[in-house]
């Protein structure tokens, strides 16, 4: 499969999670925050986990017009951010199972998941520049 064929795939696959993922803590922090590390939320944190929603909105919308034109530079540009954001998600959750003993299954799902991805973006971004060559 050629490169931008599948940075296009990796930039589907972000729209969809990220769009869910961020009206989810809009609607609901308190409840993404418990399904996912085992932990209430309150106070300013609920702000705070809404103010996260609307970013990974935000990157959702951003992967949905950026997989159209996937060699794009703007397109990649997102592609990088999207790279970004799921390195330091997958660390923040590794961290967080270790520090915050919250090791649970949707914690471990969702950090092997965002590792995956930063793993798949990354290689199609670096391969970008190489010509498909099919049998």
């Amino acid at each position: 499969m050629s490169h931008p064929i599948w940075l296009a795939r990796l930039l589907t696959i972000g729209s969809v999670l990220e769009t869910a993922a961020g009206l989810g803590l809009l609607v609901d922090p308190a409840g993404g925050a418990s399904a996912l590390l085992g932990s209430p939320m309150e106070g300013s944190a609920l702000a705070i986990g809404r103010i996260g929603g609307a970013g990974l909105l935000s990157l959702g919308i951003a992967c949905g017009f950026a997989r159209r034109t996937p060699t794009a530079p703007a397109s990649v540009g997102v592609a990088w951010g999207y790279l970004a954001y799921n390195v330091a998600t997958c660390a923040t959750l590794g961290w967080a199972m270790v520090a915050l003993g919250s090791a649970s299954a949707a914690t471990l799902g969702a950090a092997i998941l965002h590792g995956v991805l930063a793993a798949a973006v990354l290689a199609a971004l670096l391969g970008r520049g190489q010509v498909a060559v099919d049998p």
